[in-house]
């Protein structure tokens, strides 16, 4: 039951809990200037949950994640940390 592919899984979650708690810091940081580049980023964030949600659940639903439960986490661990990357590339730029 578990082998390497779950292994990896649990390596890409650790790495995805690294990189998101690198950007709820950056974000943190964002939001306390009190402006209104914070308060686009707050709009963002809420913006880019829901839609990952809706994604997420639909490809789950119409099988495009895979089959197997460890290809359904993978997939969509390898969607979240996409994002994610982006999001700490983007609010670790110079304001």
């Amino acid at each position: 039951m578990f082998g390497p592919r779950w292994f990896s899984l649990a390596t890409d979650s650790a790495l995805l809990a690294c990189d998101a708690a690198a950007v709820i810091g950056l974000r943190m940081m964002h939001f306390s200037l009190l402006d209104s580049r914070a308060m686009a980023e707050a709009w963002l964030m809420v913006e880019e949950k829901l839609e990952a949600a809706a994604l997420l659940q639909w490809q789950a639903w119409t099988g495009q994640l895979g089959q197997e439960p460890h290809q359904v986490a993978a997939a969509s661990i390898k969607h979240v940390r996409r994002k994610v990357a982006a999001n700490r590339r983007r609010l670790s730029r110079a304001r």
